[in-house]
């Protein structure tokens, strides 16, 4: 492909509204363009990478048994009535009418179609196990679109479904996801780690988010260091370890103007990890008093899940002060008002004594014992690096940070009983099918794929998703022998099976040079005047950046064999 005639215009300049490396490089590389708040058009250099890795995912759903398909993007509300989610999947769901004024809305993924399908096909339990997919565009109305493809709006999806006649079968299912996902994302080149997760509004009871490892990953992941286990920071497992202080009498001390838990420690002598927080919470009209050591943060989403994925939010302080006299800063467990709910992490039934509020302004109680502090135990800490690992007992966690690109979720019977999805058994009894769901971010792996593939002077594809293999750069265009070595070389690389970008332009060295960097393709081969006049041409290679002048007869065979190098030609069969 010749770049006078693509569609590729590269900036030079970094545009202000991008803040993530991949937002910046696909705007100045031209490979993307802002339609809307959150919406991009693919042009031509993005769409060829992403064609790869919808090919790279085909590839692998369709050897683990999967069958394609492909499902409407508008949806009816009827079918999210059915399922519960309609009202309370939140302003997300994109929701509009039609001229009829029925409900419909943009789907943001498809439970509920795919299930309408199986409960009208599948009658017995000789038609199961099944998997279902589809690659399509999905629509979820972010409140915040950001980081451009990585936070956006409108973005391309590959998601599947399985149904099965059990839980061992579902399992089965499940596992087979999890090892394609790991071939997946191998194959388009990434660093990754599963963890396990939270399922959030989607449900189910067991799942795994895939993350490639990057440093501006929004996630943070968790992994111990002498055992496999890893996991979301959100769904990490604790090991409750004892917290003890030295004994001191339990009394109320003045605290003046004392509020934070580094002023409380700094002022009674007494380490922030003995020291309590009180955070007041709502959900609904039900008012929580969530209690944890001061050195702890509360793990919203396992507050959440207490109250089935139900949002949480916090009580301002005037609203706590007013109604339920309680001043912000100086919150604790003890004597609380009857009308709140108390939750106590599990920590602090584990050690003590502990230092706490005592909801009156400027007061503390010290000397607090575990058997003082009333209310439901439960797990609310967040997990952090240097925790134990609750599973090996041996090894602690360090943190990375992620960029989630796939999901695999275990669901179960959720929206199979709720649409009536079932089957007739080997005895002719109904039964609902075992669900699994099980998704991809094409568009946002394109993006995770630069965050962790670039340099200062842009980006560094890994060869397996890169929209073109080679960048060939004619350094002389208006000299008549660097036209026709070009020309050959694209007829001879192209006849191999190698996708050759082609700088024919009319422009500067440096130019082109920089040009090339910024896209990133895994080789260059640099043709000018000087090195034809001694039979050779340059081969540069982006990654490392090492360059060689090679003789022009062997230029082919050197780009096949660095290519090879980079895992050219071992792709699926």
């Amino acid at each position: 492909m010749r770049r006078s005639r693509y569609l590729l215009n590269t900036v030079k300049e970094t545009p202000k509204e991008a803040v993530v490396i991949s937002h910046q490089l696909m705007l100045r590389a031209g490979m993307i363009k802002q339609l809307a708040s959150g919406i991009y058009s693919f042009l031509p250099l993005a769409l060829r990478s992403l064609r790869k890795i919808e090919q790279i995912v085909r590839e692998e759903m369709n050897a683990a048994g999967a069958i394609e398909l492909l499902m409407p993007s508008v949806q009816p509300s009827e079918l999210w009535v059915e399922s519960g989610r309609w009202q309370i999947y939140g302003k997300e769901l994109l929701r509009m009418k039609d001229r009829k004024d029925n409900d419909f809305c943009y789907g943001p993924t498809h439970e509920e179609v795919v299930t309408d399908i199986v409960r009208k096909e599948v009658r017995s339990y000789k038609d199961l196990p099944l998997n279902l997919y589809q690659i399509q565009t999905k629509f979820r109305d972010e409140v915040r679109p950001r980081f451009g493809l990585m936070r956006g709006r409108e973005f391309i999806m590959k998601d599947a479904y399985s149904f099965d006649v059990d839980d061992p079968s579902a399992d089965r299912s499940y596992q087979a996801m999890y090892d394609a996902y790991k071939r997946i994302f191998s194959r388009c080149g990434l660093a990754f780690r599963p963890v396990e997760a939270d399922s959030g509004l989607i449900g189910g009871s067991y799942t795994h988010e895939f993350h490639v490892l990057a440093q501006s990953g929004e996630d943070e992941i968790l992994s111990c260091d002498q055992c496999d286990y890893a996991a979301n920071v959100e769904r990490c497992e604790r090991q409750i370890e004892t917290r003890s202080a030295a004994a001191r009498p339990f009394e109320k001390v003045a605290t003046p103007g004392k509020k934070s838990i580094e002023d409380v420690s700094a002022f009674l002598n007494v380490p922030a990890e003995n020291c309590l927080k009180t955070l007041l919470y709502q959900n609904g009209e039900t008012i929580l008093a969530c209690c944890l050591a001061g050195d702890r943060e509360l793990n919203e989403t396992a507050l959440k899940n207490l109250f089935d994925g139900e949002e949480v939010f916090l009580v301002d302080p005037q609203t706590a002060q007013e109604k339920y006299g309680l001043p912000i800063g100086f919150v604790g467990p003890i004597d609380l008002p009857q009308s709140i709910t108390a939750l106590v992490d599990r920590e602090i039934a584990e050690g003590g004594p502990w230092v706490c509020g005592a909801n009156q302004v400027d007061h503390h109680f010290v000397g607090v014992t575990a058997d003082q502090i009333r209310g439901k135990i439960v797990n609310l800490g967040q997990t952090r690096a240097g925790d134990r690992c609750p599973r090996c007992q041996n090894g602690h966690f360090t943190s990375h940070r992620g960029i989630e690109v796939g999901h695999v979720f275990k669901l179960g019977t959720k929206y199979s009983e709720r649409m009536g999805a079932t089957f007739l058994d080997a005895q002719g009894s109904s039964q609902p099918c075992i669900m699994g769901c099980y998704g991809i971010g094409v568009s946002r792996t394109m993006a995770a794929a630069i965050e962790q593939n670039f340099d200062e002077q842009g980006i560094i594809w890994p060869l397996q998703i890169a929209p073109f293999h080679v960048n060939l750069l004619n350094l002389d265009p208006s000299a008549e022998l660097t036209q026709q070595t070009c020309d050959s070389l694209v007829t001879a690389l192209e006849a191999k099976g190698i996708e050759v970008l082609y700088d024919d332009r009319d422009e500067r060295p440096g130019f082109k040079f920089k040009d090339a960097d910024l896209i990133g393709l895994p080789l260059q081969i640099i043709v000018g005047m000087r090195g034809l006049q001694g039979g050779t041409v340059e081969i540069k290679a982006r990654r490392t950046g090492q360059r060689q002048q090679v003789a022009l007869a062997g230029a082919v065979d050197e780009v096949i064999a660095q290519l090879q190098e980079l895992g050219w030609g071992k792709e699926r069969v």
